[in-house]
């Protein structure tokens, strides 16, 4: 009996992210390096599982990197996986569906919605069969121990407690 399964195509995905600073503007950061699959072949009956190196985040400013890895953020040395997995995946009106599961920072396990658009099917030039994503939701850094923050001498702080998060995906069918 054959199996399908779905692999990213990390050549035409992005994780990307944004969180206030200052609490007058966002910053966007990625994570360069990534994996992720579905199992079968109706992605509404199916499993989404995702591991993300920690250490591939990227700012494009190397001291707030180095920061982020250290034990103030992700804590890379001791926690060098984020993960994902999917508890299921609903439609909704036209193409929205909400991918709801189990997202892992830190050591920390919380469930996550996540707002996700099904952008369809296509046979790139080669004749692999691909499907993309748009997936996008918000979460609270502190719910994942991600606690660092400096308060601000006209008040506030410097780092927002809320990320948005982003991924554009495409995966490429398997079968076996």
């Amino acid at each position: 009996m054959k199996t399908t399964t779905w692999a990213i195509d990390p050549a035409h995905s992005e994780i990307t992210f944004k969180v206030k600073h200052l609490m007058i503007s966002n910053v966007k950061g990625e994570f360069r390096t990534f994996e992720a699959s579905i199992d079968g072949e109706d992605f509404t009956n199916s499993t989404l599982s995702a591991k993300i190196d920690a250490s591939s985040i990227s700012t494009n400013n190397n001291d707030r990197d180095t920061h982020l890895k250290s034990p103030d953020f992700f804590e890379v040395e001791q926690f060098p996986e984020i993960t994902f997995k999917s508890t299921s995946l609903k439609k909704g009106d036209d193409d929205e569906y909400k991918l709801v599961g189990d997202l892992t920072i830190k050591g920390v396990t919380k469930e996550i919605t996540l707002d996700t658009e099904f952008g369809g099917f296509m046979k790139d030039p080669y004749g692999n069969e691909k499907a993309g994503f748009s997936i996008n939701g918000k979460l609270n850094r502190k719910d994942f121990r991600l606690n660092w923050n400096a308060a601000l001498e006209a008040g506030g702080v410097m780092v927002g407690n809320e990320v948005k998060i982003n991924a554009e995906v495409q995966f490429v069918k398997q079968i076996s």
